[in-house]
């Protein structure tokens, strides 16, 4: 049945006063870089870990390449690097200068002093993560949460005896993501390196100062001259497997690798 004619139109109201202020278009644009604590965007600790060689500062400068070509500014972190400078090198050749980090730096104050400086610092890269305190890596965790910074954080699973590094350790406990870096390192018998060994003049040491910079190279065999045959004490990092990190086996015997010498 038809409504009479002089019927009035009535309209409900919507009940979700929401729907009704809600804009015709909604913006999904991330807000930029230098407006980000007026519209906080998701930031993040991000941890990746591995033995020696297995390319930390190279993925580190990789991170810090894409960021910036997105208009991000970033702040390059780095602690003991093996070029005995304030920077960031990797192997395969590529370097960029960095803030060289001492126990005793406070990570906020640094951020804060580039702010009050008029400079951006959207995201840190921190290489020798693991020489970090444990109170450092929480600075880093507050400026993550509280300042919006990202961190993307590189470092040495263990140290030469086979122990975790106070900050490698405080970054697996508190860090969003962590990834183990899957660039395989070989040992010389062709199974994965896990296992950093420290050697002085030849043979591997278990027992010493826990921080002692020095970069990888091959040990040489009995009869080759050491490439550092010139300084007094030979001490350099070898990558091993379990295996041969427990045996201190640096190379094949004269035998062959599983062969006992007959005398």
């Amino acid at each position: 049945m038809s409504p009479p004619d002089d019927a009035v139109a009535m309209t409900v109201p919507d009940p979700d006063p929401r729907r009704r202020q809600r804009p015709a278009t909604v913006p999904t644009t991330v807000p930029a870089a230098g407006n980000r604590r007026s519209h906080p965007a998701p930031a993040h600790l991000r941890f990746f870990h591995g033995p020696m060689d297995c390319g930390k500062s190279t993925l580190a400068l990789q991170v810090d390449h894409n960021q910036a070509r997105q208009g991000r500014s970033g702040l390059l972190l780095t602690q003991g690097d093996r070029s005995g400078r304030p920077r960031i090198s990797s192997r395969v050749g590529l370097t960029r200068e960095a803030v060289e980090v001492e126990a005793t730096t406070d990570l906020r104050l640094l951020v804060r002093s580039h702010w009050a400086g008029g400079r951006r610092v959207d995201y840190l890269i921190v290489d020798e993560a693991q020489f970090l305190t444990p109170a450092q890596v929480d600075q880093l965790a507050e400026l993550v949460d509280e300042s919006h910074v990202d961190v993307w954080a590189f470092g040495l699973t263990t140290d030469f005896r086979t122990r975790l590094f106070p900050g490698t350790q405080r970054l697996l406990e508190v860090a969003d993501d962590v990834q183990r870096i899957q660039v395989e390192v070989l040992c010389w018998c062709g199974l994965p390196g896990l296992l950093n060994a420290r050697v002085v003049d030849g043979a591997i040491v278990r027992h010493g100062a826990t921080v002692v910079v020095a970069d990888t190279a091959p040990t040489p065999a009995p009869d080759e001259p050491s490439s550092t045959a010139s300084a007094a004490t030979d001490v350099h990092y070898q990558v091993l497997c379990r295996r041969h990190h427990v045996l201190g086996q640096l190379g094949p015997t004269a035998a062959g690798p599983g062969q006992l010498a007959l005398s």
